[in-house]
């Protein structure tokens, strides 16, 4: 149903990902598997760095966070998004659409500076590694991860307030999965210009900051590979290759969805962009940061052994 007042809307309707009868189950089913590898990969990297006292250093603190930024991501997406499949009515509350918008922004922002340290850890690994314990220290490490979560909690409190603000009076379904900032813009009868002035300008200050230290941190990393030995070039280039893909895919995508006019959405096309940030890499990033990683390897070895010796 329609609401004509934004004082007295009490809840949005989520049109989901297609209105397709007969696509809604085997989706549900994808989804669910998408769902269930992202639950036990980041959970399984969080236990096992948590566990494993060789793990205990900057490099796999930042993947651990990470680890638990995708999960939560996924917690905040996925559960709503696959009781929509099978619901006949798919409508979500004011106050859960703000909530869930408020922790998305904040989490996506988490990772996108997440990403940014993490490859500045690498640089100082591979370029200073004589420095690296000292550069990288505990206290330092603590810092900037505090920092990360505090500057998302403060751009997702200000992009929230600035939406929720808005009128939405012509209608209250919401072409989109979830509650993001580009779809209720579309769907508001408000002015929004600020808006997407406020919106443009935070996250070309996160998207544009991160990405020029990750590049800048992989320039020097790939000036340091070309004068080491062709063994280990292969290895750090291996390394750096998949690092490098999912940074791509997340900025990519992120930067698609939030830095262009609101004239250019087609919710359709942004709807299979959101995908990929919000669902896919979270499932990925535990795959591209352990598989290709010995000592992650060796440490799930051990935790096996251990069990195996237990029982």
């Amino acid at each position: 149903s329609l609401q004509t007042d934004s004082l007295t809307a009490t809840e949005f309707i989520l049109s989901g990902l297609t209105d397709r009868p007969e696509l809604q189950v085997p989706l549900f089913g994808l989804f669910l598997v998408i769902y269930g590898i992202t639950l036990v990969g980041n959970g399984g990297m969080i236990l096992l760095i948590t566990i494993d006292t060789r793990l205990h250093n900057p490099m796999y603190f930042f993947l651990s966070n990470l680890s638990f930024c995708d999960l939560c991501f996924s917690l905040i997406i996925s559960p709503k998004l696959l009781l929509n499949f099978l619901a006949e009515t798919k409508s979500i509350s004011y106050t859960a659409c703000a909530v869930q918008m408020y922790l998305s922004i904040v989490f996506t922002d988490v990772e996108c500076l997440l990403l940014a340290v993490m490859a500045y850890d690498r640089y100082v690994a591979i370029c200073n590694p004589l420095l690296y314990r000292v550069t990288m220290s505990r206290q330092l490490c603590k810092v900037l991860v505090a920092g990360v979560y505090a500057a998302g909690v403060v751009d997702s409190m200000i992009h929230t307030c600035f939406t929720f603000q808005l009128s939405f009076c012509s209608s209250n379904i919401i072409n989109h999965f979830f509650c993001e900032i580009p779809a209720l813009l579309a769907l508001s009868c408000s002015d929004t210009r600020i808006n997407e002035i406020v919106m443009f300008a935070f996250t070309c200050y996160i998207i544009v900051t991160s990405l020029v230290i990750v590049l800048l941190s992989y320039v020097y990393i790939t000036s340091t590979i070309l004068i080491n030995s062709a063994m280990g070039q292969r290895k750090a280039f291996s390394t750096c290759a998949s690092h490098l893909a999912a940074i791509t895919i997340f900025y990519g995508t992120g930067s698609f969805m939030y830095l262009r006019p609101s004239s250019k959405y087609l919710m359709d096309q942004d709807k299979i962009i959101s995908l990929f940030y919000t669902l896919v890499i979270p499932m990925l990033n535990p795959l591209i940061y352990s598989l290709r990683n010995m000592e992650v390897k060796k440490a799930f070895m051990r935790m096996l052994d251990r069990k195996i010796d237990s029982q």
